[in-house]
């Protein structure tokens, strides 16, 4: 049985949407209020201020990410080296393909936040979560939480990379094989 979304959670996907296809700029509560189809200033009763909206992407973009990161686990059942290779091909693909406008907005953030001390938290938060859950899996085929640190560090790169059409007619798992490879090497 599939959870129908909530309105504060539709304006909040709206919100992601049009953030990542449209920028910063483009995210006003009016223009929510619009892409989210609901009566205009229903983006502001939920959040009163900029900042306030922008934590509330934050906090969402964290919500489906951990959904996503669930649904990939049941997906995969049992972590091997073969599954985490896949299931982190996997995610370069989806962040770069399907959701490449919530990795864009979530990128915009990263900005933003630079300027605003409680987004900053929370996005930080998120990727420490997202961090935590690496470690978890990495950890099941041997890798050191410090050596999941760099595979972490690297596949955000390659997401960066991608967005920005580099390597997007490349397959990511070989190079993810070598890498998995070379921080299992000293368990062999």
């Amino acid at each position: 049985m599939t959870r129908v979304a909530t309105r504060r959670e539709e304006i909040l996907d709206a919100a992601i949407d049009l953030l990542g296809t449209r920028g910063l700029r483009a995210l006003t509560h009016r223009a929510v209020d619009e892409a989210a189809a609901v009566p205009t200033g229903s983006t502001s009763n939920y959040f009163r201020t900029r900042e306030a909206l922008l934590i509330g992407v934050a906090e969402r973009l964290e919500d489906r990410d951990r959904a996503d990161w669930e649904a990939l686990n049941r997906l995969l059942g049992p972590v091997t080296v073969e599954h985490l290779v896949e299931g982190l091909a996997r995610f370069i693909l989806h962040a770069t393909g399907p959701d490449r406008a919530r990795t864009l907005a979530r990128f915009a953030l990263f900005s933003e936040a630079q300027t605003m001390p409680a987004l900053h938290e929370s996005l930080q938060r998120g990727h420490r979560r997202l961090r935590d859950w690496a470690i978890e899996m990495a950890a099941q085929v041997g890798i050191a939480a410090g050596d999941t640190t760099i595979l972490v560090d690297y596949l955000d790169g390659v997401v960066v990379h991608r967005l920005g059409g580099a390597g997007t007619e490349t397959d990511p798992r070989a190079a993810l094989e070598r890498l998995v490879g070379a921080l299992t090497a000293d368990l062999s």
